[in-house]
């Protein structure tokens, strides 16, 4: 405005001493000459004049500047924004390109997820998110639902989303610092259908969530219901020391975590699950007959009771150091013939992480302080991890629902690893993984340890 109102001065300067003389009218011609301030004030109102429609297209411009929508690219992808912020827009995405060589199994290049993320906002209270996998080569949908945040304190989650029980569940894919997750994941819901009820109080000091979900088995997912039951599923997780000054206290938090629900299986659909190693081969399962025959009924155990689970969690982060733990009990009446026990399953685990690099670790995952970037001398992250893990399967198990001479009874796993971060969502991972048995072969036997070399390429944005 200053630099046009200098133009339009110099304009009046230009005018008053260089007049320039257009065709008159009669009666102007016959009029006396204006004075020289007479003319100063004609000038000055055209000013005026000019000046207030130059306003008015200043404000029409910023008008149209705060209608237009906004594109934003960062660390965390590509954003597509309303400008009154009531309306965004998030394209992301996770692929994760997995390498596995197991002893006394396949060696194999898999595609473990493909998954195109969107989120957004609506209404600006409104959140979603809708998640497909197209990993190993099928469809699936992994999370779909709204979030609506009343209050930072209350949020009510309604769709398909992970229940809130298992720690390392709970942690995103991106984020787990193994190729894959440890073995009481078996033992923990994966998605379900549900109303959650969450939020977090005292700025994150303490966290909570309560949920009705249709429930499945451990380790499961599903899109529908199988019986008209419903699992209630709750937690709570607490940083005690969050707010206080000494900071190697802040970053340890513990929690504990729990769900019910009933379950009534059939020979054709047992609700039963099978437990796998974390190189995701099978290695205890619940007597099965083919579906269809006369031996089906007598021969195939199925869930028939209250299904609980209870987890004891906690982890702790301090500079470049991490340590994670959690225990999960599984307890479901099973049923085969005309006999029926209450299993208890339970497994745990310790993983810890150190940096080499000095980033602070954390349960969010890890940005380097040096983003790769080999012409400006920089090389990311460095991490080395570590973790040992056990599932024991109830010994009311056997023999009469499962099988001793091809389910084990226990597995226990040591892991090594090492990850290289590029940056905040490109890293590799390489982890070598030994899985000991008690029982799962013939004659009583232990089955045949597995080690396995577990490789992954992740992008994440």
């Amino acid at each position: 405005m200053r630099h046009f109102r200098l133009f339009i001065w110099v304009a009046i300067m230009i005018e008053l001493l260089l007049p320039v003389q257009p065709a008159l009218s009669q009666e102007e011609a016959t009029a006396p000459p204006k004075t020289v301030e007479e003319k100063f004030d004609d000038l000055d109102q055209k000013v005026r004049i000019l000046e207030r429609r130059f306003e008015l297209q200043q404000e029409g411009a910023a008008e149209k500047a705060k209608e237009a929508p906004g594109v934003v690219s960062g660390k965390d992808g590509f954003s597509l924004k309303s400008a009154d912020g009531q309306f965004q827009l998030k394209l992301r995405g996770l692929i994760h390109v997995d390498t596995r060589i197991l002893k006394p199994d396949t060696n194999t290049f898999l595609l473990r997820r493909v998954r195109p993320i969107l989120e957004g906002t609506v209404y600006k209270i409104f959140d979603f998110r809708f998640t497909p996998d197209f990993g190993g080569g099928t469809a699936a949908i992994q999370d779909a639902f709204l979030n609506i945040r009343f209050l930072p304190e209350t949020k009510l989650q309604i769709g398909k989303f992970k229940p809130p029980v298992g720690l390392e569940r709970l942690q995103s894919a991106s984020d787990i610092r193994f190729v894959e997750r440890a073995l009481p994941t078996n033992l923990v819901p994966n998605r379900d259908i549900g109303y959650q009820l969450h939020g977090d109080l005292y700025e994150e000091v303490f966290s909570y969530a309560v949920g009705v979900f249709n429930g499945v088995p451990d380790g499961g997912s599903a899109d529908v219901d199988a019986d008209e039951n419903k699992d209630i599923a709750g937690r709570i997780f607490i940083h005690p020391f969050k707010k206080v000054s000494f900071e190697p206290l802040q970053g340890f938090g513990i929690g504990f975590a729990a769900s019910r629900g009933s379950v009534n299986g059939t020979p054709a659909a047992p609700a039963l699950p099978s437990y796998r190693t974390p190189a995701q081969q099978t290695f205890f399962r619940y007597r099965t007959a083919p579906t269809g025959t006369a031996a089906a009924t007598a021969n195939t155990a199925v869930a028939d009771g209250v299904l609980r689970r209870t987890s004891p969690q906690a982890y702790y982060y301090w500079g470049p150091f991490g340590l994670l733990g959690e225990y999960v009990l599984s307890s479901q009446e099973v049923t085969l013939g005309a006999t029926s026990e209450k299993l208890k399953n339970k497994a745990w685990q310790v993983a810890g992480y150190y940096l080499l690099t000095g980033e602070k670790e954390s349960f969010k995952g890890v940005t380097p302080f040096r983003p790769f970037d080999p012409s400006q001398g920089r090389w990311g992250a460095l991490e080395l991890v570590a973790r040992y893990s056990v599932l024991k399967v109830d010994d009311a198990a056997f023999p009469v629902f499962a099988n001793p001479a091809s389910s084990a009874q226990e597995a226990k796993a040591w892991a090594g690893g090492l990850n290289w971060y590029l940056n905040r969502g490109v890293k590799f991972v390489v982890n070598y993984e030994l899985t000991k048995f008690e029982g799962g072969a013939a004659a009583g036997a232990d089955r045949e340890e597995e080690k396995a070399i577990l490789g992954r390429t992740q992008i994440a944005f």
